[in-house]
C-alpha cells in the first residue's frame, strides 16, 4: 500500500509518474547502463484538502483562499492521474449530534467478517486465472463478471452523458460495482451497487471542473 498524505503537496511531476504503475501493474527503471522492470502491484491511498486553508466549499467556515490559489493548489492533481483512482469521497466534518446517536454502528470484527466474505467469493470464482480481486479483472472477464441489466445499462450511460466519464472509468466502475455486489453476497450487479459506484466517481466533476 502507497500512502500519500496532502497530496497536491508533492512535486505534480513526481504524481504523474504514477500514472504508469497505477495502470500496468509494472515500474520501469532506466539507468545509463541498464533498464530494469520490476512489479508493482499496490494499493494506492492518498487524502488531500480541496484548498490550501481546507475550507473551500465548506458550509461551517469561510475559505479565505484566493481563486487563483485554488486553481493552482488542485492543479496539481491531473486529470488522467485523477481517472486511475477508483474511489473518490469526500470526508465532510462529523457533527457532535452524529458523535452521541443511539444508533447501533457496525463494529469493526464485523466489517472484517463481511470483507473476508467477499475477498472468499472473489478468490474462488477466478481461480482458474490466476488473479484474487476484482481489481485484476481483464477487459474480457469483466465482460464475463460484470454483466449489466437494461435498467443498470441505463443508469451508466445517463453517468457518462452527464459526468463525461472515460471509457477508463467504465472498466473501474464495473469493477468496483462487482465488489459492492460481493459484500452484499449477490450473484449479479444490481442498480444500487452500480449507482454506488458511480457516486464514487463523481468527485473530481465538484472540485476539478474540467
Amino acid at each position: 500500500m502507497l500512502f500519500l498524505d496532502e497530496l497536491p503537496e508533492f512535486n505534480k511531476d513526481t504524481l504523474e509518474v504514477l500514472r504508469g504503475p497505477l495502470e500496468d501493474r509494472i515500474v520501469t527503471i532506466s539507468r545509463v547502463n541498464a533498464t530494469l522492470t520490476y512489479p508493482c502491484n499496490f494499493m494506492f491511498v492518498a487524502s488531500m484538502n480541496p484548498c490550501p486553508c481546507g475550507f473551500y466549499g465548506s458550509k461551517e467556515k469561510e475559505c479565505n483562499c484566493t481563486p487563483q490559489a485554488i486553481s493552482k493548489y488542485m492543479g496539481k492533481i491531473s486529470g488522467p492521474l485523477l481517472d486511475r483512482i477508483d474511489i473518490q469521497i469526500e470526508v465532510t466534518p462529523v457533527k457532535y449530534q452524529k458523535l452521541e446517536t443511539d444508533t447501533a454502528q457496525e463494529t469493526s470484527e464485523e466489517i472484517k467478517k463481511r470483507v473476508n466474505k467477499a475477498r472468499k467469493i472473489q478468490q474462488e470464482r477466478y481461480s482458474k486465472y490466476g488473479i484474487f480481486s476484482n481489481s485484476e479483472l481483464t477487459p474480457a472477464l469483466i465482460d464475463k463478471y460484470c454483466k449489466l441489466d437494461t435498467k443498470c445499462k441505463k443508469l451508466l450511460q445517463n453517468a457518462f452523458e452527464k459526468l463525461g466519464l472515460s471509457a477508463r472509468a467504465h472498466a473501474r466502475i464495473l469493477k468496483v460495482a462487482r465488489t459492492i455486489a460481493d459484500l452484499d453476497q449477490k450473484e449479479n450487479i444490481e442498480v444500487s451497487h452500480l449507482a454506488e459506484a458511480i457516486g464514487y466517481r463523481s468527485l473530481d466533476r465538484k472540485y476539478w471542473k474540467n
